[in-house]
């Protein structure tokens, strides 16, 4: 009889160990994709993308080992617009610099691809990832499949008539690991625990959640067209955009033309979202406080709210300190923060209304 009674039990206990085990195994590689995002930005930063001018899948993992191979990878970057327009007097040891910024980020998308298909297929031979797992899984493997295949197309861009690359390359690159990071939250959050009888707010709030995390991820981009014009380095004050709210140069020739290649579009465009997405923040967590007060619906909005407002406050700073590098990548990091608490709040708040 005691037999009879442990059994369910003990298979109740394997089955969520092995939850445990694919949700730490989602969250440690969506941890390794935020690691690799933010290397990333480093590189756009330093102007080190263009470093390495070969796309090696297996061998490029392995640096230059001796003077004569690094020679041979400066002289290739010789070759290359950037080279001789932004950086004539660049030593070999000047070189060896943006090459491993470029090099570190190549390897932590490798390490991304290792870390997320070995484990993968283990689980998905031991039967776990079926159902809505599955296809969210499935997902984001094809956009970790896609991910490499746009950064080589949008590295190819800066290597023959361009001094960089591509501003809207750069931002499709972004936005692939910034979906494939949000997949790899959502999937892992519907492994969490069960909400409380009680806690679900109005259906309405499955649709706000779902609003604001596309408003963030759309603001992703629109940091990346910024980044890639290099238009924070133009308009460096607030709340005006010098002695305007909206740049005279703005929209011009023609809006779509603008906002994919004007830097002061880009920067306005970035700004009036970031307002938009606060506003957004602030009246979701005051329509839940007031709609199930107490309740995680509120609380996770509420949190939304204070991290949106501080995202706008740290990108204010970061313009008028003129962009150095280490506030730019904490306002970069910050972003990614929000959009994982959007899909959290997303997710959650669908299990909440039991829309599984």
């Amino acid at each position: 009889m005691a037999l009879t009674r442990s059994a369910p039990a003990a298979a109740r206990t394997t089955s969520f160990e092995v939850r445990a085990a694919v949700r730490f195994w989602l969250i440690a590689v969506a941890g390794l994709v935020f690691l690799m995002v933010l290397v990333g930005g480093a590189t756009r930063l330093t102007e080190s993308g263009l470093s390495i001018t070969q796309w090696k899948p297996v061998t490029g993992v392995i640096p230059p080992m001796s003077g004569g191979e690094w020679q041979a990878e400066f002289d290739r970057y010789k070759q290359i617009p950037q080279f001789a327009t932004l950086n004539p007097d660049m030593t070999l040891d000047g070189f060896k610099t943006i090459f491993w910024w470029e090099w570190g980020h190549r390897l932590l998308a490798r390490l991304v691809g290792a870390a997320f298909i070995i484990p993968g297929l283990w689980f998905w031979r031991q039967g776990q990832l079926k159902g809505a797992l599955g296809r969210q899984v499935a997902v984001a493997t094809g956009l970790l499949a896609l991910e490499p295949i746009v950064g080589w197309w949008m590295v190819t861009s800066g290597l023959s008539e361009r001094t960089e690359v591509a501003q809207q390359r750069l931002a499709l690159h972004l936005m692939i690991a910034a979906a494939k990071f949000g997949a790899l939250i959502y999937a892992a959050a519907g492994l969490g625990e069960r909400p409380r009888p009680g806690a679900a707010a109005g259906r309405g709030f499955v649709i706000s959640a779902r609003l604001f995390a596309a408003a963030v991820f759309c603001q992703l981009g629109l940091g990346a067209l910024v980044a890639g014009l290099r238009a924070g380095l133009i308009y460096n004050t607030w709340p005006f955009m010098g002695s305007s709210f909206i740049p005279g140069e703005a929209f011009k020739p023609s809006w779509l033309q603008a906002i994919l290649n004007d830097p002061a579009t880009a920067q306005f465009d970035h700004r009036l979202a970031a307002y938009a997405i606060v506003a957004f923040a602030v009246l979701q967590a005051v329509a839940a406080s007031r709609a199930a007060p107490g309740a995680p619906v509120a609380s996770r909005a509420l949190i939304l709210a204070a991290v949106a407002m501080l995202q706008v406050g740290l990108g204010i700073v970061t313009l008028l300190s003129l962009v150095p590098v280490e506030l730019a990548l904490a306002h970069q990091a910050l972003a990614l923060v929000l959009f994982g608490l959007a899909i959290i709040h997303l997710r959650a708040t669908e299990i909440e209304q039991g829309r599984e």
